[in-house]
């Protein structure tokens, strides 16, 4: 799975596509959680695993999967805070906000585990 051309850039959007489409439902999905358990520090779990996955997957430009997961946290209380009989609340919503710091020492730890785990491969 070669994930940079020759010349250094990282492959077009449509080969990451799916892990686009899998870092939205990730953060939806954490977003859920939040507003059903109500647990900053488990939603902190939920954001570090998915980044640190999507990291190991795709490991170059890390930062994209902070961003692509942490943004659907707020989105998903918000719009719950809309529609849904179960109403976070104001600090729990600015709060998820704080979720993208675990998720960058996850996409980051993830892109490097990577890194050794493909080294480690070639007998680097």
């Amino acid at each position: 799975m070669a994930e940079i051309n020759g010349n250094g850039k990282s492959g077009s959007f449509f080969l990451d596509a799916p892990y686009y489409i899998l870092a939205a439902l990730c953060g939806i999905a954490t977003g859920c959680a939040d507003v059903l358990v109500d647990d900053l520090l488990f939603t902190a779990l939920l954001v570090l695993a998915s980044c640190m996955f999507l990291g190991m997957m795709r490991r170059s430009r890390p930062w994209r999967w902070v961003i692509a997961v942490a943004i659907f946290v707020p989105l998903t209380e918000w719009a719950a805070n809309l529609v849904s009989a179960i109403k976070p609340t104001r600090a729990q919503i600015y709060g998820s906000f704080l979720t993208a710091l675990p998720g960058i020492a996850g996409a980051f730890g993830g892109s490097q585990v990577r890194t050794v785990i493909d080294n480690l491969r070639q007998g680097k």
